[in-house]
């Protein structure tokens, strides 16, 4: 018996296949196979070659190591009855070497009787390597399989590989009866490759399958990205190790990657060798930092970290849905500050630019100091700690302590010489508002800050760490039904004391107010448009997440900060809508909102937002470029800016919508268009 996991989509397909012979019946052909007919291509066929695989097995009667039961020909001996079963629980395969290159058509796979669940997620990889260390996903299993019959998938990889395998699932043991590979010989080239899904895969193989292990150590691999339907593809060589605090200890570990050489990746505006993968184990809407990014834009922040899903896959383990980050640190397009070199030791240089970040957990970082008054805890990020000279320690030191004992002086309201004249209050209380309107309990945890060369101010950002926001913190929730702002019962030490004593001053109140209501009538910062982003990340992360819930089952379990688990993924983005619809009252209730007569220098702060069938833009320069592209990736339309309120009709759907303006990118921000 066989079964396909696809069927004819057209009649014409069905047309173009009856005229085939009947041995070719079998197959399900897509438009790319059907290319490879129209171009007389070598017809597929059921492949052979020697096979290759993890040889250590285990034995069920005894379940000890065997090298005689539950070997890998069991695979590939066309009996459903007979499977291989490794002694390992996670990290086998079995495969073939087929001696030369082939262009893999189809694939066929049957579980173990009695575990159709045991090949759900299993990675089969194609590499042109005998050690796979330049393997790549020829398909992902996305279900569990019936028992005692073939199940076969179609292959979308235009580049040929010789060796190719079947990469157990995490914790099964592999547990496959039967395994089958189609194509024909050839070496293909590099025009597509295989999604997953509609989210960009990272692909990420390690230096003899190391596993990632050590937040201080990278290890040597190489990365490939493809995305836009599988035609964009970008590799690389790279170092990866762990990152994070509290998310290092979770089962979903996040990463840091270095690439060998400085990249621009998907449509990130920074070059860069640094990246960062975010877990976001404990957000079951995957999407809290994102949510978050767009509204620290909105605000108009300096410098916004820019992020986006992807789908990974490391040493042939399908890892879930990730979130595809900038790394923060001195860069162009990152956080802009002068950068500094061991000569810079006296003044003006020596004045900047700097990096910083309080930091409850800075004792754990390589350079790092605490405050003098309050006892606050600072990592220095930049210049970096194994490069910072004993000159500029000190001198960020003394401009760290002067800011703190000027704002606990008895003139520290003073408009002059008081704290505004060493710490910018602006992106001070934009950093306090946006913390107050995502719920993050841990927003004075963590805060990061600026210094630049001959400027005596220290700048509050860029935003980051949003996974338990939004109603997602235990210590927190309800967070609406709380009257008092956040930020008294965490913070780095003293960093309570510090806010508190920037608010001490009525005419703080008076800029929050400003800052807020600016925000709220020209930035974008409505509940409508904010549910509108929630609405849009959920319809892009959907393929995504449904597989990252399979691999991580914990939809209905409580695994990190979590209240409460609300049962579906569906649930969980409804219950971050609800938050933003209640939080943003709340914020005019307590802050304030006084429609600002005239916009800030006359012009209104640059917003996207849909109205029937139409994309409208407001506040962007005249010459902008405006190219709104679909979820695959598709660019639907291209436009110049040419007035103030511009309205574009296109067709209903979820778009990215990107705005440059000579040569920089203005904003990029997902909107759903709906009639």
């Amino acid at each position: 018996m066989q079964k396909s996991t696809t069927s004819f989509r057209k009649s014409i397909i069905g047309i173009l296949i009856s005229l085939l012979p009947i041995s070719l019946w079998a197959q399900t052909y897509n438009a790319d196979s059907l290319t490879r007919i129209a171009s007389k291509n070598p017809v597929s066929k059921k492949l052979t070659g020697t096979i290759i695989g993890t040889s250590n097995y285990v034995d069920y009667t005894t379940n000890t190591m065997s090298t005689q039961v539950n070997t890998r020909e069991n695979v590939f001996d066309v009996d459903f009855s007979t499977f291989l079963a490794t002694y390992e629980r996670s990290g086998t395969w079995v495969g073939l070497d087929l001696g030369t290159p082939h262009l893999i058509t189809k694939v066929g796979y049957s579980p173990r009787i009695g575990r159709p669940d045991r090949v759900l997620l299993a990675v089969i990889e194609g590499a042109n390597n005998a050690d796979f260390s330049d393997a790549f996903p020829l398909y992902i299993i996305p279900d569990t399989a019936e028992e005692n019959i073939m199940t076969y998938a179609d292959i979308s990889c235009s580049k040929g590989v010789r060796y190719v395998r079947y990469v157990t699932p995490n914790d099964v043991r592999c547990n496959l009866s039967e395994l089958d590979f189609y194509g024909y010989e050839g070496n293909g080239s590099n025009t597509f490759f295989y999604q997953p899904t509609n989210l960009p895969v990272v692909i990420i193989n390690t230096k003899d399958k190391t596993d990632v292990t050590s937040k201080e150590e990278y290890i040597d691999g190489n990365i490939m990205i493809v995305s836009n339907q599988g035609k964009d593809i970008f590799s690389s060589g790279l170092g990866i190790r762990g990152r994070g605090n509290a998310n290092w200890t979770l089962p979903k570990k996040p990463y840091r990657i270095k690439l060998n050489d400085k990249a621009k990746l998907l449509d990130f505006p920074a070059k860069a060798k640094s990246w960062t993968l975010v877990n976001n184990y404990g957000d079951k809407t995957l999407m809290r930092n994102l949510l978050a990014f767009d509204i620290s834009h909105h605000f108009n922040m300096a410098y916004t970290p820019v992020a986006r899903p992807v789908d990974l896959v490391l040493n042939g383990e399908y890892k879930g849905c990730y979130q595809l980050c900038d790394q923060v640190e001195v860069r162009e397009n990152r956080v802009e500050v002068e950068t500094m070199s061991d000569k810079d030791i006296t003044l003006p240089n020596l004045s900047g630019g700097y990096y910083i970040e309080i930091d409850a957990y800075a004792s754990g970082e390589k350079k790092w100091f605490t405050s003098s008054f309050l006892q606050v805890p600072v990592t220095i990020h930049y210049p970096d700690s194994d490069v910072i000279t004993p000159e500029q320690t000190d001198y960020i030191v003394s401009v760290f302590n002067k800011m703190e004992s000027v704002l606990f002086s008895s003139t520290y309201k003073d408009p002059t010489s008081g704290f505004r004249s060493k710490l910018d209050l602006e992106s001070f209380l934009k950093h306090f508002i946006i913390g107050q309107l995502c719920g993050n309990m841990d927003i004075f945890w963590s805060v990061n800050m600026y210094k630049k060369r001959n400027n005596d101010l220290l700048y509050t950002g860029p935003e980051w760490d949003f996974d338990i926001a939004f109603d997602n913190d235990t210590r927190l929730y309800p967070t609406n039904d709380q009257t008092k702002y956040i930020f008294a019962a965490f913070g780095a030490n003293g960093m309570p004391a510090f806010v508190g004593r920037v608010l001490s001053d009525p005419n703080t109140f008076v800029e929050l107010k400003k800052i807020w209501s600016k925000a709220r009538y020209y930035g974008g910062i409505n509940a409508d448009r904010l549910c509108s982003v929630a609405d849009s990340l959920a319809k892009e992360i959907d393929q995504s997440q449904d597989l990252n819930f399979k691999r991580w089952n914990i939809m209905n379990t409580l695994v990190f900060a979590e209240p409460r688990v609300l049962g579906s993924y569906e649930a969980e983005v409804e219950g971050v809508k609800e938050y933003i619809r209640n939080r943003i009252i709340w914020l005019d209730n307590k802050i304030g909102l006084e429609k600002p007569s005239v916009p800030e220098n006359n012009k209104v702060q640059h917003v996207i937002y849909t109205s029937s069938s139409n994309l409208i833009l407001k506040g962007f320069p005249t010459g902008s470029q405006v190219d709104a592209y679909t979820m695959m990736g598709v660019l639907m339309e291209s436009r110049i800016i040419s007035e103030d309120l511009m309205q574009i009709p296109i067709k209903q759907g979820l778009y990215t919508v990107k705005v440059s303006y000579k040569g920089s990118i203005l904003t990029r921000e997902k909107v759903m268009v709906e009639h």
